[in-house]
């Protein structure tokens, strides 16, 4: 039986056994929470969208969807599937789950057809979507040639255009036409792990941390082939790899001007507010960001761009939909907001319908007229 003082030590010991095992299991549960999450940040594959969006009729000039959340957004969208494409417009109609649109270029899928409503609208090349001229150039970055096009124009002040995480270059076709209009050159990129360009050393996205060396390397091609001065036009993630070049690199005075669409502007905003959109605690943002640090040795404060902005502050556009539900609006318009004290000349457009970059696809006129206007203020003589 044992004395009392005895049986009193050994549940001691395994109340102290419990504890350790108790520990060991929440420090471990949220460990795996926070490498699902840093996965879900840092993966490619998991990045690359897929098919979510289903067909569920045809008509004369009409698709109908089950209702999603992307298949009712306004405005004008891509409709893509494995082996086709089209161009959706305005909703006409929704009832019993179902959301149609307009089909206002190409041909709808089947019905039962799998399909992604997508905010890039094209997914060919310049020549394709808008009969423009290009051509395919090799950027030698620090990890091997990633491809690009190159939409030649009249202008010494070229644009280049930065996609965003999980994008393609295809992002800066909805763009091309203003910008060509305009006279500017477009360099339209890829950066590394995006399909067919070089993969990081160790497979992950870094959230803009070395992914500006890339965009680094495209501005020296740029100023190498005539360029005199260069804007950057960063989508989504896009937008962290801008802010990263501007704090960071050496070419950074080549840039005259920026636009930003629905940029990440804290990578600690966003997490946040991804974490409230899947129900998961925004107590647990701090355990992913330590995951994730761990896997590609990121500085999450580095990317905000309120208290970390960057040295070099130029004449900056800023696109936001307030209707984002990936990338917080709140975080631009605390950057607009703190623009002044920070030295920033920016200008700051909400567009209250927009969901993620999707200012462009609610008014494209607006859109484009707004942007016209701003790089035509870069380049008129001084």
């Amino acid at each position: 039986m044992g004395t009392p003082n005895v049986r009193r030590r050994r549940r001691l010991r395994l109340a102290a056994v419990l504890l350790v095992v108790l520990l060991l299991l929440v420090s471990g549960g949220l460990l795996g929470v926070g490498w699902y999450y840093s996965g879900q940040l840092l993966e490619p594959d998991r990045a690359r969208p897929g098919y979510p969006d289903t067909v569920t009729a045809v008509g004369d000039g009409t698709v109908s969807l089950a209702e999603s959340r992307a298949s009712v957004l306004p405005g004008t969208w891509g409709l893509v599937w494995p082996d086709g494409a089209a161009r959706v417009g305005k909703v006409t109609g929704r009832s019993n789950g179902a959301v149609t649109r307009e089909v206002v270029a190409g041909s709808a899928p089947a019905v039962g057809t799998k399909v992604r409503v997508e905010t890039a609208v094209w997914t060919g090349d310049p020549r394709s979507a808008h009969g423009l001229d290009h051509r395919e150039v090799a950027i030698r970055t620090e990890l091997g040639d990633a491809p690009a096009w190159l939409v030649p124009g009249t202008s010494p002040t070229w644009v280049v255009a930065v996609h965003g995480r999980g994008g393609t270059r295809a992002e800066a076709l909805r763009v091309l036409p203003a910008l060509h209009e305009a006279g500017l050159p477009v360099l339209a990129v890829t950066y590394r792990n995006d399909v067919g360009a070089p993969a990081s050393p160790d497979g992950l996205f870094h959230l803009g941390d070395t992914e500006w060396r890339d965009v680094e390397a495209a501005v020296r091609y740029a100023t190498d082939h005539g360029a005199r001065d260069v804007v950057l036009y960063g989508w989504s993630m896009g937008g962290a790899i801008v802010g990263q070049f501007l704090g960071r690199s050496g070419e950074a005075d080549e840039v005259v001007g920026v636009v930003l669409d629905a940029p990440v502007t804290s990578w600690t905003k966003t997490l946040e507010l991804q974490s409230r959109n899947r129900g998961v605690p925004t107590q647990l943002v701090p355990v992913a960001e330590l995951v994730s640090d761990w896997r590609a040795d990121l500085e999450f404060e580095r990317f905000d761009l309120v208290a970390n902005p960057p040295a070099h502050k130029p004449r900056t556009l800023l696109f936001h939909g307030g209707a984002d539900g990936t990338v917080p609006v709140s975080a631009s318009r605390d950057l607009a907001a703190a623009s002044h004290a920070l030295g920033w000349p920016l200008k700051y457009v909400e567009v209250p319908a927009a969901e993620h970059t999707a200012a462009w696809n609610v008014d494209p006129a607006a859109y484009e007229r707004t942007v016209t206007e701003f790089v035509g203020s870069l380049t008129e003589p001084s």
